[in-house]
């Protein structure tokens, strides 16, 4: 799984008067001269600031990252631990700004939660995505090799996410990441008809959490195109410090215009 983002330091609340702008942040940051929007979904243990992919897309493209209870300025909420609550709520938040073309790119945890809000979005009879990246997952319905959500403590805190991490970090990064992780490993794929989104299956070629058999069995998930790519010699975080190359590989598929 992923290692826990230092940007949980933050602290704050949601406003009940903005629910939309305390989970997306980004919504008009292009001051309305947008002609398409970027939902992202971040990994286990990030906040909305773990990937910068707007410093590298077009001004065209509007970048809004799903910011979710317990990290960043929502750091005084309890942390998710269902990733069908997360999907409840999310998705009539998306609904309200599908005005513009949109695409979803979720990396690790945040291409389930991208793959089931397209899903939930199907339900309510709102626009889809052009497109779905869903980056270094395994398809929905794999099991995981080693659930680690029940861990002790000391255990958990063995593992390499937290390799070189404060001690007192990690002592404020322990719930969250604990949370994450249970919402992860005790999802459960419904079985569904495929989206008509076309999907594009992301991985770094290093990555030992995912197989290219396992990044293949999304392609059951889609009834319309489907692509899989590799970045070379990258590991499983690979989407920080790769965001240039990400985003060219995310604009050739999701172009500005056309």
């Amino acid at each position: 799984m992923d290692r826990p983002d230092a940007a949980f330091r933050t602290g704050g609340t949601m406003t009940a008067t903005a629910p939309a702008t305390a989970w997306l942040r980004g919504l008009g940051s292009r001051g309305g001269t947008a002609g398409r929007r970027l939902f992202v979904f971040p990994h286990a243990g990030a906040g909305a600031s773990a990937y910068r992919l707007a410093a590298y897309l077009p001004d065209s493209v509007e970048v809004c990252t799903v910011r979710l209870p317990g990290r960043e300025g929502r750091f005084a909420e309890p942390a998710l631990t269902s990733l069908d609550e997360a999907v409840a709520t999310l998705a009539p938040l998306v609904a309200g700004h599908t005005d513009l073309p949109y695409a979803f790119f979720g990396h690790s945890m945040g291409a389930l939660l991208s793959f089931e809000t397209a899903r939930r979005l199907r339900a309510l009879g709102t626009p889809l995505p052009e497109r779905l990246f869903l980056s270094g997952m395994r398809a929905p319905g794999l099991p995981d090799r080693e659930p680690r959500h029940a861990l002790p403590d000391a255990e958990l805190l063995a593992t390499a996410e937290f390799a070189g991490v404060d001690p007192e970090l990690q002592e404020l990064l322990l719930p969250i990441l604990r949370a994450d992780l249970t919402l992860c490993e005790t999802y459960l794929s419904r079985a569904e008809a495929p989206l008509p989104c076309p999907l594009t299956v992301l991985a770094g070629s290093d990555d030992e959490s995912v197989t290219e058999a396992e990044l293949a069995g999304w392609r059951e998930h889609t009834s319309a195109g489907f692509e899989t790519h590799l970045f070379p010699g990258a590991p499983h975080l690979y989407v920080r410090g790769a965001e240039p190359q990400l985003a060219e590989t995310i604009t050739r598929a999701f172009p500005v215009q056309g």
